[in-house]
């Protein structure tokens, strides 16, 4: 194991939310590459938890905890800082490391406001009841999201795809695994 890392367990409700650059100066500081345009997840953990990169060169093997100190905005892009994690040497050890934090440290969301993530895997439904899919993804077209959804017609695999704004989605119930919307199977 590298230095700053200690050996984990990765958390059931893990959510991949970034990976490690390169290392950032001279007294251990790396880079982050979020995979979201508002990563206030990585700033309000404290513990995140790593596992080696897919390509390259790997430094670790399983999964890690990181103990971070500091993280911040910089130049148009994240920098961090974790204990033990010293100098130049052991922020270059990083590079590639995929970067997890536990979905319960996830900051809460406003009303009417979604985690993609939480979304995925939910039934929808129009306001007939009838089934529209399953939510596969969720898709950034720009102006607006849409809901990628994944449904059988004749047996055979179909995708569907449904804006996601207020126009067309009446209802999402996180615990009830449902989303409601004002479409049609034949649109």
């Amino acid at each position: 194991m590298i230095a700053g890392l200690e050996p984990a367990e990765l958390p059931k409700d893990a959510i991949e939310v970034g990976r490690v650059a390169e290392a950032w100066g001279i007294k251990g500081w790396f880079k982050v590459l979020p995979y979201s345009g508002d990563p206030e997840a990585l700033f309000t953990s404290k513990l995140w938890f790593m596992l080696p990169t897919e390509k390259g060169v790997k430094t670790f093997d399983g999964v890690a905890q990181l103990s971070v100190k500091e993280i911040k905005s910089h130049s148009g892009s994240l920098v961090a800082c974790a204990t033990d994690v010293v100098d130049r040497t052991a922020a270059e050890a990083l590079r590639g490391a995929r970067i997890f934090i536990s979905r319960s440290h996830f900051p809460a969301s406003a009303t009417d406001e979604f985690y993609w993530v939480d979304l995925i895997g939910l039934a929808v439904f129009n306001r007939e009841s009838e089934p529209m899919g399953v939510v596969r993804e969720l898709m950034s077209t720009g102006p607006q999201t849409v809901l990628v959804l994944d449904y059988l017609e004749d047996g055979k695999p179909l995708e569907r795809m449904i804006p996601f704004v207020s126009v067309y989605v009446d209802s999402v119930d996180l615990q009830a695994r449902r989303i409601v919307v004002d479409w049609q199977a034949d649109y």
